[in-house]
């Protein structure tokens, strides 16, 4: 693939990473196959994350094909540099093509990215899996490597203000490469999420304790932080769900009004 755009968008957003005066905790980076396709499944914490999940494979020289909701690539700015950078895009109604779409980009030898999770946690702890990811990695016959962000939730995520504030750590630790068959994707999901789990445990364990004081909203409840539980999350996101159906069934009806 041709990449006129991102080569650029790599130095811009490393440009800015000093200008935030951010320092990176990166472990695990030699997992990250240098060539051949690669499926890396990531936690989503916050709306930052596909920008500092590309740095996971800067150390093998991989640029990753994230795969990203609909609305990304129908906004009128986003969409086109979301396409330039060639990564996939997911219509949760219609999700036979982007699965297809990601398998052909890993047998072509990209590295591309998903979020098993599909939404943000409000919990910061890891959402059920969706069995995407090792369905995908299966059927390519290509390793599944997980990925834990930590730091990206304290600049952009549901519920709370913006803060790009200087001096945060983000923490970006790589697994062990997982080799899924396909023969059971609800077990070889919930293995993957066991793994991811231990691994954000650490990563939380091993981050600057003086920037997460017990209470942190950034900190799940179970290390001693305010962000709602699993539970209590899961009502938040059931809440945003049914506002966001009721805002669109509003918007038809006043669509069809205007018509009559």
């Amino acid at each position: 693939m041709r990449d006129l755009t991102y080569p650029p968008i790599i130095v811009t957003a490393k440009t800015l990473f000093r200008v935030l005066g951010q320092r990176f905790v990166m472990t695990g980076t030699e997992h990250v196959p240098r060539e051949g396709g690669v499926l890396l499944a990531y936690n989503h914490i916050g709306y930052v994350d596909f920008v500092y999940g590309g740095l996971a494979t800067q150390p093998s020289k991989r640029l990753v094909r994230f795969m990203a909701k609909k609305e990304i690539f129908d906004d009128r700015f986003g969409g086109p540099l979301m396409r330039s950078l060639h990564h996939i895009e997911v219509d949760r109604g219609e999700g036979l093509a982007s699965f297809r779409t990601a398998i052909d980009y890993l047998q072509q030898g990209e590295a591309v990215g998903i979020f098993p999770e599909a939404t943000i946690s409000r919990a910061l702890e890891l959402k059920e899996f969706k069995s995407g990811a090792v369905r995908i990695a299966a059927a390519a016959g290509v390793p599944l490597v997980p990925v834990i962000l930590w730091g990206t939730q304290r600049m952009m995520t549901k519920d709370h203000p913006r803060d790009f504030s200087r001096g945060k750590t983000i923490a970006i630790r790589v697994g062990e490469p997982m080799h899924p068959t396909g023969e059971d994707p609800v077990a070889e999901t919930a293995e993957l999420h066991r793994v991811m789990s231990q691994m954000l445990d650490d990563t939380i364990a091993a981050y600057p304790a003086e920037e997460q004081p017990p209470g942190s909203w950034w900190l799940p409840a179970r290390h001693g932080g305010s962000a709602p539980t699993l539970e209590e999350a899961a009502r938040l996101d059931a809440e945003e769900k049914r506002e966001r159906a009721a805002k669109r069934a509003a918007k038809r009806a006043a669509k069809s009004s205007q018509k009559s």
